[in-house]
């Protein structure tokens, strides 16, 4: 005997729809968090420091693919992590290519001469020429 899933009484009734406006609703909802949560996930590798200003340095249009910090109180980080000199020439001989590979330094205006100084040397034992220093502009 077949399952009928209707009753038989001739009373046609309205059939069972999904509603979709509710599920939009949801997935626009759920896109925008996921937007606001992957925007404020941009500068987590970033270690806070305090740079020195310059008058005259010109503006990076691309960003270099490799990013060193220096700390006020000399401590190298690599993407936020803590590195020390010759970690950093090990990981630039092993990911760079010497020919056109970049180096952005980034020092605290109250970091150590002597620390600067020693991770610029460090990429230079890599074979990277091509080293930058980030500052902030002054402002006229």
């Amino acid at each position: 005997m077949p399952v009928q899933l209707h009753s038989s009484s001739g009373d046609e009734g309205d059939e069972a729809r999904i509603e979709i406006i509710p599920l939009i609703d949801i997935m626009f909802f759920l896109l925008a968090a996921f937007m606001l949560v992957s925007l404020s996930m941009t500068q987590l590798h970033r270690v806070p420091i305090a740079l020195p200003q310059a008058s005259t340095g010109i503006a990076e249009t691309k960003a270099p693919p490799f990013h060193l910090a220096v700390d006020a109180n000399g401590v190298a980080t690599w993407d936020g992590k803590i590195v020390t000199l010759s970690e950093i020439t090990t990981r630039l001989k092993a990911e760079a290519s010497p020919a056109e590979t970049r180096v952005l330094i980034a020092a605290d205006a109250e970091a150590r001469h002597k620390q600067v100084l020693g991770v610029l040397n460090a990429v230079r034992a890599a074979g990277i020429e091509k080293v930058s220093f980030e500052s902030q502009t002054t402002q006229p």
